[in-house]
This record gives structure tokens, sequence and C-alpha cells, in this order.
């Protein structure tokens, strides 16, 4: 079973910036994508970014593009996103998950780490 753990969310105020991280219980050789989606009180679960491990290639949502960047370490068998000038409206739980190789129609969440962005 593959676990995947977040870390890194906080408060901060408006214009701050946060890193999140994200670790999986496998070796990089076997994850095919990881990203982030986020979930607000009330709110459905957004997609924020993602990122292939096997061509590099990361797409972003409108409302982050520009402010957040993705990237992975393959040492670690981690991603991270870092959030830039960050708005009250990116305060939310922050969910990463992790796709497997071998299991292409599946991904695999973590319980998420919180941001909340305020004065």
């Amino acid at each position: 079973q593959v676990h995947v753990v977040e870390s890194g969310g906080g408060l901060v105020q408006p214009g701050g910036s946060l890193r999140l991280s994200c670790k999986v219980s496998a070796t990089t050789s076997t994850i095919a994508a990881m990203g982030w989606y986020r979930q607000a009180p009330e709110k459905q679960r957004e997609f924020v970014a993602s990122l292939s491990f096997s061509t590099g290639n990361t797409i972003y949502s409108d409302s982050v593009e520009g402010r957040f960047t993705i990237s992975r370490d393959n040492a670690k068998s981690a991603a991270y996103l870092e959030a830039n000038n960050l708005q009250t409206e990116d305060t939310a739980n922050y969910l990463c998950y992790a796709i497997m190789s071998d299991a292409l129609t599946t991904r695999n969440w973590g319980q998420g780490t919180q941001v909340t962005v305020s004065l």
C-alpha cells in the first residue's frame, strides 16, 4: 500500500509564501505522477497542479498559474508546491496525490495540510 504524507501548511499573511511537501512511501522509479488539489470548507475539491515524473510536464489551474510552482525530489520520492503571493482565497486543505506506474487509474491520497491565509 502506498502512503502519501503532506506537510508544510500553516498560517500566513496575504502576500506571503509557503512550501508544501509531499512524500510517498515508494521509490521514485515507480511513480508516474504527483499533484495537488485543495478543498475549502463547503466547497468542492479543486485541482491545483500536477507533475509527470516521466516527462517533467507540469499543469496548473488558472487560479494559481504564475504564483505556485510544483517540483520534485527524485532522491526523496517527494513533490513540493511552492506557493507565493498567497491570498485569502487560497485558504484550504491542500491534498497531495501520487499515481503509480503500475496503477495509472488510481490516485493515492494523503490526509492534507491546512493552509490559512489571513491578516
